[in-house]
């Protein structure tokens, strides 16, 4: 939505998507002598859930959130078992405790982002995660989040968009609002890019925005605008299409 990425094939678009998103990056299983300090601060919510394994019914008072059931996660996400499973066991090996606070997010971020400065963008985007704005981000968070982004329809990925633009979700986007989230884009992507980005760069993403954006040249961009502008976007129709079905 922001701008031309450079030429990629949907697979590595993909991969890296996963691998920018918390949680959710591949981790080999430990052996039954490793599992010892995994346990000691890692569970399941209850016998049986999500387990594929002896290994993974134990249950420890240590944990601090129990994800909700495997059948009622499935009713409210695109998921099918097996992609829970495999999601879960991501995010219980980064996320032990059952929940991600915003450091944790925030250092998980960084890992893939050493050139430059994620904390800003992690920060927007674990706001977009947290919906009930409790400061953490639980399984069903993050997989409702996920299922919305890879499975959800168009006007669902727009919307979940949009909603992490709308930094003060007051329901409208500002000017502010998008430079805000332009400079922590670039901040991310550090200094030392090639070709080098030119530092009123993030200013005339704005403007472009706005002027593809702001329909009635109030100002802001409403859900609506945005909404109807994007739709007749081909380039951001795409882009809503590459992620179908990655897991």
């Amino acid at each position: 939505l922001l701008g031309n990425p450079p030429v990629q094939t949907k697979k590595a678009l993909k991969q890296r998507f996963l691998k920018l998103l918390p949680c959710c990056r591949p981790k080999s299983i430990p052996s039954l002598s490793e599992s010892k300090t995994v346990l000691a601060s890692a569970t399941l919510s209850s016998p049986g859930f999500l387990a594929d394994s002896v290994e993974d019914e134990f249950e420890l008072s240590t944990v601090c959130h129990r994800p909700e059931g495997l059948e009622q996660l499935q009713e409210q996400t695109k998921f099918t078992r097996k992609e829970l499973q495999v999601l879960y066991r991501g995010f219980k090996n980064e996320c032990p405790s059952g929940i991600v606070n915003e450091e944790n997010f925030k250092q998980i971020y960084s890992q893939f982002f050493p050139q430059g400065d994620s904390s800003t963008y992690a920060t927007f985007l674990f706001n977009a995660f947290d919906t009930d704005h409790d400061g953490s981000v639980s399984f069903e968070d993050f997989v409702s989040g996920l299922s919305t982004i890879l499975r959800g329809t168009i006007d669902d990925r727009l919307n979940w968009a949009f909603n992490l633009y709308d930094l003060n979700k007051d329901g409208c986007i500002t000017k502010e609002e998008m430079l805000d989230i332009m400079k922590s884009i670039y901040d991310m992507m550090g200094k030392y890019t090639y070709p080098a980005m030119r530092e009123e760069a993030p200013r005339e993403h704005v403007e472009n925005f706005f002027q593809k954006m702001d329909r009635n040249k109030d100002g802001v961009v409403t859900i609506e605008e945005f909404l109807e502008s994007c739709q007749k976007d081909e380039n951001i129709m795409r882009s809503m299409q590459l992620f179908d079905s990655v897991i």
